[in-house]
């Protein structure tokens, strides 16, 4: 396990990887996050099934990989809090062996790492930030085996980067990818710019949410040639049999949240 961050806590103060988990319905959150979380059911109730859609997503994803691809790597930035049906827990399921990255910016999410993954030695969890994407991969290089095939994981953090400017997600996003080797995946999932969305993100974050269409979207996974349904929304995204890993409320609501995997040639 390494880590660069040193965690400050202040359980004052609501976070979004904690609120995330409170939508999920695990216990690694405060009183102020279930707060927070109430607040954002009140305004958009459905928002709890858009996060299960979000986390299924990235269950049959890390699962198709593992266990068709055939990938042993997997590099997730963003990764929020590493429980609840993660990278490492469903492809170590598949093959024991795994190597799981997860990278996040977020000095709680770290220390909860250090807790979780402490007896898991192919899993290891570092502080990294997207907008620095050089550092990121000079610190899984320590970890992970750029020649050989990897999965870069970007889950629902894209969309908190907004186009233009020094910290141009499509640039960031195609420095990872040119520095994968052939045969390795990139996944990502990011919210659409529908109204009840762009409502729903008021109660839940200050930061400024980049909603993207599918034509926008789409030019994230340049250099890869998407895996079939292609880009959709997450419900869409390879449906399998499994029962549901969390309960969810209406389910009628639209999952507004794109996901697609790319393959690199």
């Amino acid at each position: 396990m390494s880590r660069v961050m040193k965690p400050v806590y202040d359980p004052s103060q609501p976070n979004i990887a904690r609120i995330y988990d409170c939508f999920l319905g695990g216990k690694d959150h405060f009183p102020v996050d279930r707060q927070v979380a109430a607040r954002v059911i009140e305004i958009a109730p459905y928002v709890p099934r858009l996060a299960v859609a979000n986390r299924t997503f990235l269950r049959r994803v890390v699962r198709y990989l593992a266990q068709e691809a055939g990938i042993r790597q997997f590099l997730d930035i963003g990764s929020g809090l590493p429980t609840r049906q993660n990278v490492h827990e469903v492809a170590q399921a598949v093959t024991p062996d795994a190597r799981v990255v997860y990278v996040d910016n977020d000095p709680l999410v770290l220390a909860h790492a250090d807790a979780l993954l402490a007896t898991n030695p192919t899993t290891h969890a570092v502080g990294g930030d997207l907008r620095e994407s050089g550092a990121i991969l000079g610190q899984a290089s320590t970890l992970l085996d750029f020649s050989q095939p990897i999965a870069v994981l970007l889950f629902a953090i894209l969309h908190f980067f907004p186009d233009g400017g020094e910290h141009d997600p499509y640039r960031i996003v195609g420095t990872l990818t040119d520095s994968l080797a052939s045969g390795s995946y990139v996944a990502i999932s990011h919210l659409e710019p529908t109204p009840a969305m762009i409502e729903a993100s008021h109660g839940y974050t200050a930061a400024e949410i980049a909603f993207r269409d599918r034509d926008r979207v789409l030019p994230f996974f340049a250099g890869t040639t998407l895996v079939e349904p292609g880009l959709v929304r997450l419900n869409e995204w390879r449906p399998d049999d499994f029962d549901p890993v969390y309960p969810s409320d209406h389910p009628d609501v639209p999952v507004w949240v794109l996901g697609g995997v790319g393959k690199k040639p």
